[in-house]
């Protein structure tokens, strides 16, 4: 892993908005304030051969909020970005797709989630493809393209992982995990500079893109309950826990943690397989949206985590979770087929950390390990999955941080986390 990123990262979306735009009338990239969809846009535009219509900048704001339709009626594609800050933009494309619903039709960035829009997003349902523009994956930063959840989505996972050594080190994890893929962080040296932009980021987001949405009345809280959050990340998603560590009623609680997942901040991860029994964990798990940030919260660096304390290990196990659910998503998110992600939980304690399943009904099902070592509990959670799902359980996976690839019980591959970038 470099430690200072520079040039330009080719990202997979690249492909990925270019066949999808030949295909859909609208499509919206979604994604964390600077992850890079100014930059997707710009190379989308650049190979349409049409310019970007920016909203970020107070001027253009001012006069596509004027007349939001001029900006949008054209037989050429029309890309607008951070189309966010003019919401009256969606009526005017709702009107204009009324007229003409052929595909290739218009291109929008923005930084709020498109569910947390206005009225008129959902009238577009059906019209316009979402695509998630997540921070960089791992094998984008090294360069590398990466095809693990391809292989097992598209070819049903008779493709076995290598079983050679591999070069990481759990330093090297510790790195990675702490680093998160925010491409300006990662463009500045870690230590105190990276620090500096974490903090400014959290100000930033929280003081224009909340804001933005809601005048929410305690805006001090906000960052606290971020904070209280992200010492969650990886576990279920207790607010009311969240909200009396700051003295925050639960209400309130509940509704910034909305705006915090409408910024990008964190995402929900659903249960899933509730009607597998009765004794099934219902509430979604809770997942910071970059790792990085999440480690900055916590004060987390490679240097804290190679002392061993318990306490920081601990932390160090639910980052690590989230860093590689998020690196399995990101990869999840260039496919073409559809996918439904979640995590499973019993009452009892069996849990798989996440559970991706295809349109064809099979399940793929990942378990998460920080140690270098698999033992039998470990598997609680997968064999759970298999005694209720059978054949449908299509992969049993499960990703730790050791050197070696192998089977356990002869069905649940045990494979090194960096395989997924490597």
């Amino acid at each position: 892993m470099r430690e200072v990123l520079t040039g330009l990262v080719e990202r997979r979306l690249v492909d990925v908005a270019t066949a999808r735009f030949t295909e859909e009338p609208v499509l919206v990239l979604n994604g964390p304030r600077t992850v890079g969809k100014s930059t997707l846009l710009g190379q989308l535009a650049e190979r349409l051969g049409r310019a970007v219509i920016d909203c970020d900048d107070p001027a253009t704001q001012s006069a596509v909020r004027a007349d939001p339709g001029r900006f949008v009626e054209s037989s050429e594609p029309v890309l607008i970005d951070e189309y966010q800050h003019v919401p009256e933009l969606l009526d005017a494309i709702k009107a204009q797709l009324n007229r003409d619903l052929r595909p290739g039709r218009y291109v929008l960035a923005g930084s709020t989630r498109y569910a947390a829009m206005s009225a008129a997003a959902p009238a577009l349902t059906g019209r316009v493809d979402i695509i998630p523009v997540l921070p960089l994956a791992q094998g984008e930063i090294d360069g590398v393209p990466e095809t693990f959840i391809a292989r097992l989505l598209d070819t049903g996972g008779t493709e076995r992982p290598p079983t050679e050594l591999v070069a990481a080190t759990r330093d090297e994890y510790a790195r990675r995990s702490t680093s998160g893929g925010m491409p300006v962080a990662l463009r500045r040296p870690s230590g105190r500079s990276r620090s500096r932009w974490f903090a400014n980021y959290v100000d930033l987001v929280v003081d224009k893109d909340v804001m933005d949405i809601s005048r929410v009345r305690q805006r001090e809280m906000l960052p606290r309950l971020l904070g209280q959050i992200a010492a969650r990340s990886g576990q279920v998603l207790n607010i009311t826990a969240a909200a009396g560590a700051i003295g925050l009623e639960r209400s309130t609680a509940e509704n910034y943690t909305k705006l915090l997942e409408a910024v990008f901040l964190i995402h929900r991860l659903p249960a899933w397989g509730t009607t597998l029994g009765a004794r099934i964990v219902k509430h979604p798990k809770v997942h910071m949206v970059d790792s990085g940030v999440m480690a900055w919260l916590l004060n987390l660096t490679p240097q804290k985590i190679a002392q061993a304390d318990p306490s920081t290990l601990t932390e160090y196990g639910h980052l690590l979770e989230t860093f590689a659910v998020g690196e399995i998503l990101k990869q999840v998110s260039w496919s073409d087929a559809p996918v439904t992600s979640g995590y499973f939980r019993t009452e009892a304690g069996d849990e798989v950390d996440l559970v991706l399943e295809r349109d064809d009904g099979q399940v793929i099902a990942f378990e998460i390990k920080a140690g270098t070592r698999v033992d039998g509990d470990d598997l609680r959670g997968l064999r759970f999955l298999k005694d209720r799902l059978g054949s449908r359980l299509q992969e049993s996976i499960v990703l730790y941080t050791g050197e070696y690839t192998y089977q356990m019980d002869g069905w649940i591959q045990i494979v090194p986390l960096c395989q997924l970038w490597t």
